[in-house]
């Protein structure tokens, strides 16, 4: 039961969506040109291909907001606190990977980057399962995504040294 009225909890849902919609667009702005730079790397044979990378981000995005949304939904900010204060946190790590890999091509950096986004993305996961089941699964993608690609930000980073030093 949420102590929020309907036109909240809908104000609520289009705000976490234009939030994750912002990131969204922040990340591909970093990668409009991660295409042909992805392409120009040695990769692992178990990368996936270039083309994956958008669909997966949006439907990843579209289930966070939903997500936060849950968590937020029947008390606001009060209800959870340091849940959505992790969530709302893990989203600069989340941003700055692309500008890290994809535009100043700092391998190294990008890796630690991605490492904190990882903790973060736990941290989050238990918080959200805690306040929300549904919430917390909703999350599970994202988690999986993001440990397939803290191997790959590796194996690319030691595989392109000279690109990504």
């Amino acid at each position: 039961m949420s102590n929020l009225s309907s036109t909240r909890q809908s104000l609520g849902l289009v705000g976490w969506c234009l939030l994750l919609l912002v990131i969204a667009i922040l990340g591909a702005v970093a990668s409009i040109n991660a295409g042909a730079f992805y392409q120009s790397l040695e990769q692992p044979a178990w990368a996936p291909p270039a083309t994956w990378f958008g669909p997966v981000w949006s439907t990843i995005y579209t289930l966070m907001a939903i997500a936060a949304w849950l968590v937020w939904r029947p008390s606001g900010f009060g209800g959870a606190p340091i849940a959505l204060a992790v969530f709302i946190g893990q989203l600069v790590p989340n941003v700055l990977w692309s500008w890290f890999f994809f535009v100043w091509h700092l391998g190294a950096l990008s890796f630690a980057n991605i490492l904190i986004l990882w903790g973060l993305i736990v941290v989050t996961l238990i918080g959200f399962w805690r306040a929300n089941r549904i919430a917390g699964l909703l999350l599970v993608p994202y988690l999986l995504w993001v440990t397939l690609a803290v191997a790959l930000n590796y194996s690319v980073w030691q595989l392109n040294p000279a690109m990504l030093g």
